[in-house]
Order: structure tokens, then sequence, then C-alpha cells
């Protein structure tokens, strides 16, 4: 049971990073102070993307869900519970590629407003 809880929970907190890498830089809009972890965050979130890695939290995950009894799983997090949701087909590396671009161009976007805003002082 403790074990299945602990799979659970890192499942929980790989959503909350994706969701940071994702989207971090828009909180840095209302926090300047996110800034510092979330760019680190979020170049590991595209690096792991663009070179087809898989997240240390994914065998983390599958070793308490083992452990628990319960079977892991193939591939990683993107492949096994976000892709499902977005996409009938299996992860492929165009769209692992995809998907790192996504990363980065959201970013952009939310960094370049902040800049702009930082530099008009306000």
């Amino acid at each position: 049971m403790a074990y299945r809880l602990l799979a659970d929970a890192v499942v929980l907190a790989h959503t909350a990073f994706v969701g940071f890498v994702v989207l971090g830089g828009f909180l840095a809009w209302r926090w300047s102070w996110v800034v510092w972890p979330h760019v680190p965050c979020a170049v590991w979130g595209a690096v792991i993307e663009y070179q087809g890695w898989v997240c240390p939290l994914t065998p983390l995950e599958n070793e308490f869900r083992r452990r628990a009894g319960l079977e892991g799983y193939a591939g990683g997090f993107v492949e096994h519970y976000v892709l499902p949701a977005l996409y009938p087909a299996a992860l492929t590396r165009p769209t692992q590629v995809v998907l790192g671009t996504l990363v980065v161009v959201v970013n952009l976007i939310a960094y370049g407003v902040l800049l702009r805003r930082a530099l008009r002082g306000g």
C-alpha cells in the first residue's frame, strides 16, 4: 500500500513538474522569483524531449509500482500519461521534437512578454 501511494505521489509530482515546465514562465509574470527555478526546469524538460531521454521520475515510479506488486510501464511519463490524452498514436521521435518545441515556444512567449514589461519599467 505504501509503495502504491509513493508511486501515485511520483505521478502527481511529475504532472506538476511538466505543468511547471510548460507554464511556469507565465507564473513569472506575477512572481519574478519564479524565473530562477523555472528556467533550468524548462531547459531540462526541452532537453529530455529533444534527446528522447526518459525522465528519472519514470523509473522511480515504476520501481514503486513493482514493489507494490503492480506492473510498471515501458517508455516515459509523457508517453504513458500525457500522449494518450492528446494523441491516439504512440510517442514517436517526431512527436517528441514537437513537444520539445512546444515547451520552447510557449516559454519564449512567456519570457518575451516578461522582458518587454521589464524594459518598459513595469
